[in-house]
Order: C-alpha cells, then sequence, then structure tokens
C-alpha cells in the first residue's frame, strides 16, 4: 500500500512524511513529491520515493502518482491559479486509481467568506464529483502566519490589523501534519469532512500579550479600519490588489470566519493541540 503525498518540499508536506513515519509507516511505502526533488535527497536517503510533481504539468503527475493506494494533497499555495492546478491533480489521482485522497482544504470552505476559499469550495466539489473516496481537512489558520508579528515585535514595531475583535483557533503546522497522517494510517475517515484547529481561539489583544511575554517589552496593537489598513498596506508598498486580499481577510476573521473551535483536531492527534506561545517562542 503506497501513500503518496504531495508538496512534500514544503513545511505541511514534509511535516506530514515525518508524521507518517512516526505512526509507523515504512519509508519504502512513501513517496514524497514536489517541483524541486533536489530538496528532498535526505528522504530519499531513508528509503522513500522521491518523485517530482508539478500541479501546472500533468504528465509529472501520472509519473508522481503511479502505484498510489492513497494520496495526501496539499492544496497550492498560488491563489488565483489554484483551481486548474487542482483539477490537474485530481484527474491525475483519477488516472492512477487512488482509493483514498485527503485534501488540505480551508476553514468552512463551503460556507465562509474568507477570500481564500472559493478555490477550496470549487476543489472540494471536483473532488466529490471525480468519485475518489475522500477526507476534506478543512484547516484553520497556521501559528506561524504570525511569525511576522514576532519579528514586528522584536523590532519595537506595531502589531496592526483591521481583525477587531474576531479570534482566531490556530494550531501549529506540525499538528495539522499529524492530523493528516491520522487520517491516512487509520480506517474510517473515507468520506468525511474534519475542521480542523487549534483546542482554543484568540484575538489580536491576545497575540500582543503573549508576543509581549516573548520578546520581554511591552508590544503596542493598533486597530484600525479596513480602509485605514488598506491604505497602510499600499503606502508599505503592496499592490493595492494584495492589499485588499490581506484587508479581506482581516474583516473575515472581524466576523468571526476563524473562531470556530471544534476539537476535530486533537481528536484525530490523541492530545492537546500545540498553544500559539509555544510555536512562537520555539520560534523566538
Amino acid at each position: 500500500m503506497t501513500t503518496v503525498v504531495t508538496g512534500a518540499t514544503g513545511h505541511v508536506g514534509r511535516l506530514a512524511i515525518e508524521a507518517l513515519l512516526a505512526r509507523g509507516v515504512a519509508p519504502t511505502d512513501l513517496v514524497a513529491t514536489g517541483r524541486r526533488v533536489e530538496t528532498l535527497a535526505d528522504l530519499a536517503a531513508q528509503g522513500i520515493a522521491v518523485r517530482r510533481a508539478d500541479y501546472d504539468d500533468p504528465a509529472t503527475l501520472d509519473d508522481a502518482f503511479a502505484g498510489a493506494t492513497k494520496l495526501l494533497f496539499v492544496s497550492g499555495s498560488e491563489v488565483g491559479r489554484r483551481l486548474p492546478q487542482h483539477r490537474n491533480v485530481v484527474d491525475a489521482a483519477v488516472r492512477a486509481g487512488v482509493r483514498h485522497l485527503v485534501y488540505t482544504s480551508g476553514p468552512r470552505a463551503d460556507l465562509s467568506n474568507l477570500p481564500v476559499n472559493p478555490d477550496h469550495k470549487a476543489t472540494e466539489e471536483y473532488i466529490a464529483a471525480s468519485g475518489i473516496p475522500a477526507t476534506m481537512l478543512r484547516n484553520n489558520w497556521y501559528h506561524e502566519n504570525y511569525l511576522p508579528d514576532l519579528a514586528t515585535a522584536r523590532a519595537g514595531g506595531e502589531i496592526v490589523s483591521a481583525t477587531g475583535t474576531g479570534r482566531i483557533a490556530s494550531a501549529s503546522r506540525a499538528d495539522y501534519a499529524e492530523g493528516a497522517a491520522a487520517v491516512l494510517t487509520q480506517d474510517g475517515h473515507e468520506k468525511k469532512v474534519y475542521e480542523l484547529g487549534g483546542d482554543s481561539a484568540w484575538d489580536y489583544d491576545e497575540l500582543v500579550a503573549t508576543l509581549s511575554q516573548i520578546v520581554g517589552h511591552e508590544v503596542v496593537r493598533r486597530d484600525v479600519t479596513p480602509d485605514e489598513r488598506h491604505a497602510l498596506l499600499v503606502a508599505a508598498g503592496l499592490p493595492d490588489d494584495v492589499a485588499g486580499f490581506v484587508v479581506a481577510l482581516d474583516t473575515a476573521i472581524a466576523h468571526g470566519a476563524l473562531a470556530d473551535v471544534t476539537g476535530d483536531l486533537s481528536r484525530l492527534i490523541g492530545r492537546p493541540t500545540t498553544p500559539l506561545a509555544t510555536t512562537l517562542a520555539a520560534a523566538g
């Protein structure tokens, strides 16, 4: 039984490989794929097959997925290009005869107004139409998304957002990767949807308190309106469309798009999720 992991050259895919090994999957039963296979030499040295997979190139996907029984499909990162890329992955999985596809989706992908979610919703629908038994892992935000805020705090800068009192049930990349490994190594997860996130949700006041504790001085938060946030981002050099995307994320957070605490992730991994402070402190 062969498990193929896409995006193994990225954070979550690489961590998923490590989690699968920790759960007893033999290296010879794993295939690590990505665009830059030269970065996977250490996995190859462990006996893991390494294959090139480019979501824009279906031929590479056919080669990468050959013999796959299970597929961890880590979503692409190129917003605006992801849907055709994702369709390529699903089509290749169908051709390869994959029996269980696990997809890393977005939180409340079918309902939320998060600007990242239209691609996820459409991908989930495409997977369902393919007929492959699948599991949707709807990942909330990563703790690691806030490492730039940690750097800002260390430099004495303000933490600026338009998130208001919105809360975020984030978890660490390693937690999400372990959740994926659990689904891939246990029975009964096919045709299920999991809303994954941390065991508690925090707001930006709590974020700056955490940052203050880590850096050893008071960190100031400045909450602004969406229009003010957009103007500040443009003034800092971001293109108008990118600034608009960031503001849309902040606005969705303010309206509760990332606030759900479901317990799905801790149940899958069999332990409490990693606190935000633990991840940020380890990086500091």
